[in-house]
């Protein structure tokens, strides 16, 4: 183990494959590589103290090379036990000089030592993924917090629970909602969600999703992107979902939508994607057929029962896959638990693709920027990213990719500005 007063991670010597991944990964990242290299003539975030609780992998390491290319002094923990890739935290401390407090598996009180870590460095901006390093600062750690100008939020989970302090009352800090930003969660959510998980699932299990039923609680914008993936792999799609909204948006994209408990009958893997608690729970477990496979790609492990599952577990065998807990029943009956009920995206596979994560960490460092530029200024509040932010983005992005789109005429806008004409 390296650890250090800068830096926590496995082991120094995976820095050369770590710094291979996070180079590769930076070449399918074209946007946030232009803002890199503004970043480096301009240093807009010079001499600022930035504290991040984030998935270490390759496609972090190239946020955290523009934040530093910036002139930003950070540091970085991780957001989940079981994200981290130690390769990568090892070459963002040996090769790019950032500090680190992350190693994958690290237990309770690890993670949260290496959160207090990022406090300790007296953050004037965060940099969040689940809420879980503002929380530290608004609780039991907040006298590092009071050089804090703003935050920024990249997940679902992590918002839900700031817009619950901003409705309480608590909140002490201006908070800028990436997770938001119609360039992050319509693509990252959706179509990184979507294929990481499925990609998970299978490294795990080595699954065939054709022609088995998956069911996918929570039809967000993570719970399409896994049900369309599961769909194309020819599997028979359930959606249980609690908002009429949108379970009836997944009614007319042609799934069949039923509650967890019907579902829990009939499925052959459960895939959560909430936010909440306890969404698959112990009448579900119970329910279920020999040999159901059980993950979440919500941001936190409480989305599954896992507690009340190993109550009624009769024998639980460690590890019969790597990522694979068995849990035997009463009678026999065996569920298949992925990841310890964490991420199974980043558990099990690598995370989000780092062509979708581009447009994520550009909306994150230019919301960075923005939040520097505008210190003192905005008010204790969640804020929406500016859209202009987004709108540069994926301009941007579509460049990169070779694709033109029309503009407006000098008529059209002024048709769009009038109310006199009609038909």
């Amino acid at each position: 183990m390296a650890r250090t007063k800068n830096c926590d991670v496995k082991d120094l010597r995976l820095a050369g494959e770590g710094k291979r991944r996070i180079l590769w990964a930076d070449g399918d990242m074209p946007v946030l590589a232009l803002i890199r290299q503004r970043f480096g003539r301009e240093k807009p975030l010079r001499g600022r103290r930035i504290s991040g609780c984030l998935h270490i992998t390759a496609e972090t390491a190239n946020l955290a090379r523009t934040l530093t290319a910036g002139g930003a002094e950070l540091v970085l923990c991780a957001s989940n036990p079981l994200s981290t890739q130690d390769d990568v935290a090892a070459a963002l401390v040996k090769h790019f000089g950032v500090r680190v407090y992350a190693v994958r598996g690290e237990g309770r009180r690890k993670y949260y030592d290496h959160i207090a870590a990022a406090c300790r460095h007296r953050p004037s901006i965060t940099i969040d993924d689940g809420a879980d390093l503002l929380n530290a600062l608004h609780t039991n750690l907040k006298r590092y917090a009071g050089g804090v100008v703003a935050s920024m939020e990249e997940t679902t989970t992590g918002m839900i629970r700031l817009r619950a302090m901003e409705a309480a009352g608590q909140l002490k800090t201006p908070i800028i909602a990436v997770n938001d930003a119609d360039t992050k969660h319509l693509f990252d959510n959706r179509y990184g969600t979507g294929q990481s998980t499925i990609d998970g699932i299978i490294r795990a299990t080595d699954f065939l999703l054709a022609g088995k039923r998956v069911v996918v609680c929570g039809y967000g914008w993570c719970g399409r992107g896994v049900a369309t993936r599961a769909r194309g792999a020819g599997a028979n799609v359930i959606v249980c979902e609690v908002n009429p909204v949108r379970a009836l948006e997944a009614v007319m994209d042609g799934y069949l939508v039923m509650p967890v408990a019907a579902a829990a009958a009939v499925g052959d893997l459960f895939v959560t994607t909430t936010g909440d608690i306890n969404v698959i729970d112990v009448p579900h477990f119970r329910k279920m057929k020999d040999g159901a496979i059980v993950c979440n790609s919500g941001h936190f492990n409480v989305e599954l029962n896992l507690a009340g599952l190993a109550k009624l577990a009769r024998k639980i065998r460690r590890g019969v896959r790597r990522g694979v807990d068995e849990f035997v029943l009463p009678g026999g009956k065996r569920i298949y638990l992925l990841a310890e009920g964490r991420l199974v995206n980043l558990a099990c596979a690598e995370g989000h693709p780092a062509s979708v994560m581009d447009m994520s960490f550009a909306v994150q460092a230019l919301s960075a920027e923005y939040a520097v530029r505008n210190a003192g200024k905005l008010q204790v509040r969640v804020h929406p990213v500016p859209a202009e932010i987004d709108s540069w983005v994926a301009r941007l992005k579509l460049k990169t990719m070779g694709v033109r789109i029309d503009g407006l005429t000098k008529q059209q806008k002024q048709y769009l500005a009038s109310s006199h004409m009609g038909t």
